[in-house]
C-alpha cells in the first residue's frame, strides 16, 4: 500500500508539474510582448537563432530561446519567411510568428511621371528605396508612367519590366480600338507620335488637339516642327523639355530634329502616359496646322500661317 501510495503522490506532482509548465509555455506564448511601439523592420532569411536575435535587438521579444523554442513547436504551422513586416507594439509571440508565417509585407511604391526620358527613368528606379540592383536606361517609350508597389528588396529589374509588359498590354488595347482614319501605321510609330504630344502638352484637354495638328502635318507632308525633338537631340537624349533652344539647335542634322527632318523621329523621344497615346488615335478633328503657347499654360492653334505669326507676336507681348 504505501509503495502504491507513493506512485499516486509522484504521479499527481509530475501532472501538477506539467500542467504549470504547459500554462507557463501558453502564458509566455500569448501574453503581450516587451515591444513599447509599433515598428517596421526588415527581417532577412537566416535560422531561428538569427531571426530571434534580430527581433531581440529590436526590443520586439524578450527571451531569444523562448521564441526559438516556440517556432520550433509551431513548425509545422509554415516556415518563417524573410521579408519587412510590421510588428505591433506588445506583440505577443504567437503573433509574432504570425506575422512571420503569414503576414502581409511592407509595400514601397515608386512613381514613374509621364514625359521622362530613359535616362530619368533609371535614375528614378535606381533611387528607389530599399528595392535591389540597377537598371539601366530602358529604350524611350518603353514603359507606362504610373505608380509601382513593390517589397523589399525586389530587384529594380522586375519593377522595370512590370512598367514595360503595362505599357505593352495598355498600348494594344489603345490600338486595336484606333480611329482607322489616322496617318500612323504600326503602335510603335503611335508611341513615337504620342512622346511629342506628351513633351507639348501642359493641359492634357488639349492632347487630342495637338495630335490633331501633327497629323494633318503628316498628311500634308510638312515638318513635324516639334521644339521637344529639338531638345532631345541637343541634350544627346537626357532630356526632351525645360531647356531653351538656339538657332544652332534648330540646324542639327540630328534624325530627330523634325526642323530639319520630314515625317517622325526615328523614336519616341520620352514616355507618354496612357492620356497622350490615347489623343493620337483619337485626335480631334480640326484644320489648324499650327499652335503656340498662349502665356497661360495652353496653345493658341491656327490653321494659316499668317494667323499663327499674329499669336506669337501676342505671346511674345505676354513675356
Amino acid at each position: 500500500m504505501r509503495q502504491a501510495g507513493r506512485i499516486v503522490l509522484l504521479l499527481s506532482v509530475a501532472l501538477v508539474t506539467l500542467r504549470l509548465g504547459q500554462q507557463a509555455a501558453h502564458e509566455a506564448y500569448t501574453l503581450p510582448g516587451p515591444g513599447a511601439a509599433t515598428q517596421d523592420l526588415i527581417i532577412e532569411a537566416g535560422s531561428y537563432r538569427r531571426v530571434a536575435a534580430r527581433l531581440t535587438m529590436a526590443g520586439v521579444i524578450r527571451h531569444p530561446l523562448v521564441f526559438r523554442a516556440a517556432a520550433y513547436f509551431t513548425a509545422a504551422q509554415g516556415p518563417l519567411r524573410a521579408g519587412e513586416y510590421v510588428f505591433p507594439a506588445r506583440a505577443s509571440l504567437a503573433e509574432i510568428l504570425e506575422i512571420l508565417r503569414h503576414g502581409a509585407q511592407v509595400e514601397h511604391q515608386v512613381t514613374i511621371p509621364e514625359g521622362l526620358t530613359g535616362a530619368q527613368i533609371a535614375a528614378i528606379l535606381n533611387a528607389a528605396p530599399l528595392a535591389a540592383g540597377r537598371v539601366a536606361p530602358p529604350p524611350e517609350g518603353s514603359v507606362l508612367p504610373q505608380t509601382y508597389d513593390y517589397l523589399w528588396h525586389t530587384p529594380r529589374q522586375a519593377i522595370l519590366r512590370r512598367a514595360q509588359a503595362a505599357l505593352r498590354a495598355s498600348l494594344a488595347t489603345a490600338w486595336a480600338g484606333r480611329n482607322p482614319a489616322i496617318p500612323l501605321h504600326t503602335p510603335a510609330e503611335a508611341v513615337t507620335l504620342a512622346s511629342i504630344v506628351q513633351a507639348e502638352a501642359k493641359l492634357t484637354p488639349e492632347m487630342p488637339m495637338i495630335a490633331g495638328v501633327y497629323e494633318n502635318r503628316l498628311r500634308l507632308g510638312m515638318k513635324l516642327q516639334a521644339d521637344p525633338t529639338v531638345i532631345y537631340a541637343a541634350t544627346g537624349g537626357k532630356q526632351s523639355g525645360g531647356v531653351g533652344i538656339s538657332r544652332a539647335d534648330l540646324a542639327d542634322a540630328s534624325p530627330y530634329n523634325t526642323y530639319v527632318h520630314g515625317g517622325l523621329p526615328p523614336g519616341p523621344i520620352c514616355t507618354p502616359g496612357i492620356a497622350a497615346i490615347k489623343a493620337v488615335l483619337h485626335p480631334a478633328t480640326t484644320e489648324a496646322l499650327y499652335f503656340v503657347a498662349n502665356g497661360t499654360g495652353g496653345h493658341t492653334f491656327s490653321q494659316h500661317f499668317q494667323d499663327q505669326l499674329r499669336a506669337i507676336k501676342r505671346y511674345l507681348e505676354l513675356k
